[in-house]
């Protein structure tokens, strides 16, 4: 098993550091090396503009994360704040909040939620210059009551601090602090008075922004359930498929590349071109490399994880870490699986033997030999074994003898 094993390891790096069986040079590998680096870079660019080829959730639904955050919020303002946020993502001479959206699909494939551009007509109805320069008012009353409140602390330190040396019975010459107690006090009622006033403007003036029709239109839209209920579905089973859509659009990226390179590593070996065949062997090592990457990140993210996570939520609570026992035994048995398949089937020695013996090609490296030779002349390997039977030549992992027709043992190779 192990021999076998490192065969094939020896095979896999000596397929790709000789040439014409004689080992590359320190040059021809360090160029080597750098092409495959490049191309290794540009397929995994590639990869990345085709795998944002599809719509994404968030860009099929934008309003999901907004409608979702307005429906979780329990203050009282969750209304005021909704609407202050479409002024807060917008500015003078923006887009409409429609066309953002639809920009946002522009060259993908997949469409926007007519839910969500429902919403940002809402939103573009809500952003007139009335209502912004309500907003703009709210904004200044409320940094004024904030400056207030800043100074109304340092007044207060002053004021404790007066109020201690009155105590102790130390004259106001010998006092620290520039306001004495008395003037203290009186600045802070003032100001009171004043961040109350403020205080009593600004919830007019959100009062007054929110019984707007526009406004009241959008927190009627907001607060339908079932629009609501619809576009999370749709954010939800989008989510789902995405990482399954990407995976189908990145193997359509690489498996021609694959075929390709595959195609001209067999053409190489059966001409004897050395060279070609020593670029296309790298060219398909370099394309299953993302492959296999991407494969392993969908199981980590894709749909079988999420039907593995609904089936472990429901079985057994929160215990997400056996999802991690699944895959430590179920992986292995999918490898066992692809592994017998490609040993039977694809790469299967006694198959390939077999069409390799009716072209006389070596049976190992697939060069065109006499029929007679023993040896190939180009990799040096012995064409024959010895039958068991009747101790004659005959072909390599061929399951019967080519002199009397016993079956030979399956490990000739």
């Amino acid at each position: 098993m192990f021999s076998r094993i490192r065969r094939i390891v020896n095979r896999f790096f000596n397929r790709a550091s000789t040439l014409n069986n004689e080992p590359l040079n320190k040059v021809s590998l360090i160029v080597l090396i750098l092409i495959d680096l490049f191309i290794l870079f540009n397929v995994f660019s590639g990869l990345n503009d085709i795998s944002g080829w599809h719509i994404s959730p968030s860009q099929a639904y934008p309003c999901y994360s907004d409608w979702q955050t307005h429906q979780t919020q329990t203050n009282q303002n969750k209304n005021y704040e909704t609407i202050r946020n479409t002024f807060t993502s917008s500015y003078p001479g923006s887009p409409s909040f429609r066309q953002t959206y639809q920009q946002a699909a522009t060259g993908h494939l997949g469409e926007v939620s007519e839910t969500c551009l429902k919403f940002a007509d809402y939103k573009d109805k809500i952003k007139t210059p009335e209502n912004q320069k309500i907003v703009g008012l709210i904004d200044q009353k409320q940094n004024r009551v904030s400056t207030i409140e800043q100074s109304n602390r340092k007044i207060r330190e002053q004021y404790d601090s007066t109020l201690l040396e009155k105590i102790a019975g130390q004259g106001r010459e010998q006092s620290i602090n520039a306001v004495g107690a008395e003037k203290a006090k009186q600045e802070l009622d003032q100001n009171n008075r004043t961040i109350s006033t403020l205080k009593t403007e600004i919830s007019d003036l959100k009062n007054q922004l929110i019984a707007k029709p526009e406004s009241a239109s959008f927190i009627a839209f907001l607060n339908d359930k079932n629009s609501f209920e619809k576009v999370e579905k749709g954010y939800k089973q989008a989510s789902f498929w995405y990482p399954s859509i990407q995976l189908a659009f990145q193997a359509l990226f690489l498996l021609p590349l694959i075929f390709v390179a595959l195609s001209v590593y067999k053409f190489a070996q059966r001409k004897g071109y050395g060279l070609i065949s020593l670029i296309s062997w790298h060219l398909l090592v370099i394309f299953f490399i993302p492959l296999i990457f991407k494969v392993f990140e969908f199981l980590q993210v894709g749909a079988l994880f999420e039907f593995f996570v609904s089936i472990i939520s429901t079985l057994f609570g929160g215990l997400l870490f056996l999802i991690n026992y699944v895959y430590i035994l179920l992986i292995p048995l999918v490898g066992f699986g692809i592994i017998k398949f490609f040993q039977k089937f694809a790469f299967n020695p006694k198959i390939q033997a077999a069409n390799r013996v009716q072209k006389s090609e070596c049976l190992q490296c697939a060069r065109k030999i006499r029929h007679h030779d023993s040896h190939c002349p180009h990799c040096g390997y012995f064409q024959y074994a010895e039958c068991p039977n009747c101790h004659e030549s005959t072909y390599k992992n061929l399951p019967y003898c080519k002199q009397c027709g016993y079956p030979q043992p399956s490990n000739q190779g």
